[in-house]
């Protein structure tokens, strides 16, 4: 039995889907495969990842393959009630409400286990992490989970350090057709689709702040410069820190960019990156956003405390009163992108969620057969991800002639 908002919302659900549908021709390709092949028969997937429209033609390309889906949200501002309701309506179990409680999201976590799954496929590891904890006696029908996260891979790695991982896990952002298109080019314009949408101000001539220069801080930094803001970026990472320079930006702690900084964007997957000591030099005025997958970079509770009053300003921007200065707060420090926008373009997530769904066919293709350890994607599939990409986007490319294969890899002609 689903749980969710208002099941009146699935037309303007099914809308949605559709639309992104036209754009996501490699899931399409794959959708016509399961149906003939059904490599899901009877396989139960729990999922967990943030519900909205390209999300939900993932979860009905898996279900064309025979799978049984049971699906939540992975951020409580980033379910869309009406997708929801359209895939209850097309016979998916979904369990999650737009603006969930903190309780009310565990719940939703642990509704989504209920038919002992057999594959996780967890984006934030909030289900994996539920089966590991409060939920062990769903875990003992998994063979594998599939990880669409940097944030979620480091509570697998963890978990595998320690020797308590309990299943083989898929690090599907680490595959090329993943991290190097939607962290970077995906979050690069959601990150600004979201910002820009909520704010309604220009980007043009500000100073922006990007902290964290992995692939989604270099995206972030590339679209901010690219709308004509001066970019400052902060890190940690020496050699991060050096590329960051040596690609045109300012480098600098963030104790010195804080009071420099029109816009901050945090993108570093650690908490506290901007606390108390930062709050107290910003300028009037200072936008804060967050692109990280928790709400924890950004510290709001030294921000509140600092705080004479607060206000909400404008749809999702609370305003923060620190006497005789403001402080603006976009989508409550949550994953700007999606709690303040539609996440990444869907041209994107067709490469992302292309991998996660032939990860899953892995898994299943070697059950029984993976130590509890985090696995690379297989190259083959990320080769074949690019392939039909290419195909769709009407983009030839040369090959090696058996004389430059064997000059190449020694290969015998």
């Amino acid at each position: 039995m689903s749980e969710i908002k208002d099941i009146k919302l699935a037309p303007a659900g099914e809308l949605k889907i559709e639309w992104v549908k036209k754009h996501m021709p490699v899931l399409s390709f794959l959708e016509k495969r399961f149906e003939a092949e059904k490599p899901f028969k009877d396989v139960k997937v729990s999922l967990s990842v943030h519900l909205e429209a390209k999300t939900a033609y993932l979860c009905r390309v898996l279900k064309s393959g025979g799978a049984l889906m049971s699906v939540t949200g992975s951020n409580p501002l980033s379910t869309q009630d009406d997708v929801a309701a359209a895939l209850v309506s097309g016979g998916i179990d979904v369990y999650a409400w737009h603006a969930a409680t903190a309780q009310e999201y565990e719940r939703h976590i642990s509704m989504t286990l209920h038919h002992n799954p057999h594959i996780v496929i967890d984006d934030g590891a909030d289900l994996s992490e539920a089966l590991h904890t409060r939920d062990k006696d769903k875990a003992c029908d998994v063979i594998g989970a599939c990880e669409e996260t940097t944030t979620g891979l480091l509570r697998y790695r963890a978990r595998e350090k320690n020797k308590s991982l309990m299943f083989p896990v898929v690090a599907v952002n680490d595959a090329d057709c993943k991290h190097l298109f939607d962290n970077r080019y995906g979050t690069g314009q959601s990150v600004w689709d979201g910002i820009m949408r909520t704010t309604n101000l220009v980007v043009a001539g500000k100073v922006v702040v990007v902290a964290g220069y992995g692939w989604c801080g270099k995206g972030i930094a590339l679209r901010a410069k690219g709308l004509g803001a001066r970019v400052i970026v902060t890190e940690i990472d020496p050699i991060r820190s050096m590329e960051a320079a040596m690609d045109g930006y300012d480098v600098m702690p963030m104790d010195d960019a804080a009071g420099l900084g029109d816009i901050f964007v945090t993108v570093t997957g650690c908490n506290d990156v901007i606390r108390k000591q930062h709050f107290n030099k910003m300028k009037n005025g200072a936008i804060l956003s967050n692109a990280g997958h928790f709400n924890v970079e950004i510290n709001l509770p030294e921000l509140e405390s600092l705080s004479k009053c607060t206000h909400m300003a404008r749809h999702n921007i609370m305003a923060y009163d620190l006497g005789g200065k403001m402080i603006y707060l976009l989508a409550e420090g949550r994953l700007v992108n999606l709690a303040s926008g539609d996440g990444h373009p869907a041209e994107i997530m067709d490469l992302s969620f292309a991998i996660q769904a032939l990860s899953l066919n892995y898994l299943v293709q070697n059950k029984g057969k993976l130590e509890n350890k985090v696995f690379s994607v297989p190259r083959d599939i990320d080769i074949e991800v690019a392939e039909l990409k290419l195909k769709a986007m009407d983009i030839s490319i040369d090959s090696l002639s058996d004389e430059q294969r064997a000059y190449m890899y020694g290969e015998t002609i």
